[in-house]
């Protein structure tokens, strides 16, 4: 199996065992610009994946 990463429309899917931030790294995706959740719940960076894991990122608007 493998650990679903969804982020608005797309879809990206990484191995189980790697840290979340290893994750988002390797799909390009700026660990400071989501916040992720598993099971509505907020997780951090050093989350590590499990096989079956959905993980819903939101994206981070800021601005001045």
């Amino acid at each position: 199996m493998t650990v679903k990463l969804i982020l608005r429309d797309k879809e990206y899917e990484v191995r189980p065992g790697m840290a979340l931030v290893d994750a988002l790294k390797k799909n390009n995706i700026v660990p400071e610009s989501v916040i992720a959740t598993l099971n509505g719940e907020m997780i951090t960076d050093d989350e590590v994946l499990r096989d079956g894991d959905v993980i819903k990122l939101i994206a981070v608007i800021s601005g001045g």
